[in-house]
């Protein structure tokens, strides 16, 4: 249904997200960033491409629970097809001017680049990043693409929620499963070079709030492992034991994390994430590495309980 739109929509739009930065005392500039990146989100869901690409990362939280539990600046993909820098610029040229009920938002294919991504990694990204408009106001947008990396249990649907009355993202994502297998991979991958304190932070947050089979658990570390060359940890890797969550520069690193990102953590410890992630981490990836059938359920905040046998 169409909406009824000021005559002028830039302003009106910023006003209405000033509002919203006010009313939740969150800063406006990640409100702007939010906002512009569900609008590319939404036109990537009406482009050609939108089959060529999976949402993942930060953005996938506000499609879980209904809110963000840390800002971010940029969206995360995962996509399929060639990786070759001219091609990507051009779909995310296309993606930028396809034709949209108006928002007040103008994306600028002019202004895009691209460079090659890997952060130490195995597999092949590329960062997008280009402007955006409202008003007088530029916003800056960036797009990190992973390619090639094994997806289970299948890909989902999602209606991405709207931070106006503008109409919905359609798209799809990543499941949780998945997510928490490569960011438990990274951990495993980068052992004490690891600085990428939102990965501890993330996984603890999804292990809080969401449930988990165990099955399918295990099924997507063991893929996410093999499909990044990364053998299976038969005991704990580096990155959840106590030497590691003891480490000086590990705890000041956390510290700084959840400053930057004013992130609450009631009286946690940095040891005290590790010591749970490991608890929710290691069942079921020491049982892939045995070849067995991890057969237990964790429920939201809890612990892994076994399943009840069938009679």
């Amino acid at each position: 249904m169409s909406i009824d739109h000021p005559s002028n929509l830039p302003a009106s739009v910023r006003q209405r997200l000033l509002n919203i930065a006010k009313r939740d005392g969150e800063a406006f500039d990640l409100v702007l960033t939010r906002y512009a990146l569900e609008r590319l989100l939404y036109r990537l869901g009406q482009s050609q491409y939108h089959g060529q690409f999976l949402l993942k990362g930060a953005m996938l939280f506000a499609v879980w629970g209904g809110e963000s539990h840390r800002p971010t600046r940029d969206v995360d993909l995962l996509g399929f097809g060639s990786s070759e820098l001219p091609q990507v610029i051009n779909i995310f040229q296309d993606i930028c001017q396809v034709p949209v009920e108006p928002d007040g938002l103008e994306f600028l294919p002019d202004t895009m680049r691209a460079i090659e991504i890997r952060e130490d990694q195995e597999y092949q990204g590329v960062r997008v990043s280009f402007e955006a408009r409202l008003g007088n106001a530029v916003i800056p947008i960036q797009i990190d693409i992973g390619y090639g990396d094994a997806v289970t249990p299948a890909p989902e649907d999602i209606t991405y929620p709207t931070v106006l009355d503008f109409a919905a993202p359609k798209l799809r994502a990543y499941p949780i499963y998945t997510v928490v297998a490569e960011k438990f991979q990274a951990m495993v991958w980068l052992g004490i070079a690891n600085s990428r304190m939102k990965d501890f932070y993330d996984i603890w947050i999804i292990m809080q709030k969401f449930p988990f089979e165990g099955r399918v658990l295990s099924t997507a570390i063991e893929a996410t492992f093999a499909r990044r060359q990364t053998p299976l940890p038969t005991e704990a890797p580096l990155a959840l034991t106590q030497v590691f969550a003891n480490d000086a520069a590990k705890q000041t690193q956390w510290k700084a994390f959840l400053r930057k990102n004013a992130l609450p953590v009631d009286d946690l410890t940095f040891p005290d994430i590790i010591k749970a992630l490991h608890d929710f981490l290691m069942p079921p990836t020491l049982a892939s590495a045995k070849g067995l059938a991890f057969n237990a359920n964790w429920p939201a905040g809890g612990s892994w309980q076994k399943k009840a046998e069938q009679t």
